[in-house]
């Protein structure tokens, strides 16, 4: 099974991926750890996007595409995968249809006020990257794991969080008509506890319905 998943910043979509990837048994195909990886190992499509990257240039469309392109490539991805972050324009999704067609594409719908409530009340730690949650962890000072200083990331913060939202809605959010023109989209109400909405996404797989 090949799955796209979608969702707005702090839909949970990296959390649900990571589920879906252990339930299923398919990788987990993220765009940041892609580049990571990519740059690391020093591949030609790495060293491309690194050159664009060290002069604090975006990375063109089309080698975002040349990268996701060579991880689908790799053994694990034969028996299918779960794309998290990409495609993220209608342009990269017609990119890779060209590529690799997807069976499925699941959109993690959440309000905005919720979202922003989410990503503005996130915190994490600076020595291990944890996550926490004001909501969830209100009298939690420091780091359940290492002990370490929570913080809130700069890209928490209330101007930048609906700034990212306004971005999203203008460049990402079209593909949800697109997956749904094309038959392929399924929606799941992401404003539940995380283990209910995998028992849905999983419940859609094995099914295999369409909406």
């Amino acid at each position: 099974m090949k799955i796209v998943l979608l969702g707005a910043p702090g839909a949970g979509k990296g959390t649900q991926a990571r589920l879906l990837s252990e339930s299923a048994g398919i990788p987990q195909v993220s765009t940041g750890d892609i580049f990571r990886a990519a740059i690391k190992n020093g591949t030609p499509v790495g060293l491309e996007a690194k050159a664009y990257l060290d002069r604090g240039a975006l990375v063109p469309n089309e080698v975002v595409v040349k990268i996701v392109a060579e991880r689908l490539k790799e053994e694990d991805c034969a028996g299918g995968f779960i794309l998290d972050g990409f495609p993220r324009t209608v342009a990269q999704a017609e990119a890779l249809e060209g590529i690799c067609p997807v069976d499925l594409a699941i959109d993690i719908a959440v309000g905005e006020e919720d979202l922003i409530r989410r990503l503005t009340g996130r915190l994490v730690c600076k020595n291990c990257g944890a996550s926490f949650h004001r909501d969830t962890t209100p009298s939690v000072k420091a780091c359940e794991h290492c002990g370490g200083e929570l913080v809130q990331r700069p890209d928490d913060n209330l101007e930048t969080v609906r700034n990212r939202l306004k971005v999203y809605n203008e460049q990402t959010a079209p593909l949800i008509d697109y997956y749904r023109q094309k038959g392929k989209l399924e929606v799941v109400n992401g404003e539940r506890k995380v283990e209910d909405i995998q028992g849905e996404i999983l419940k859609i797989l094995q099914s295999g319905s369409r909406k």
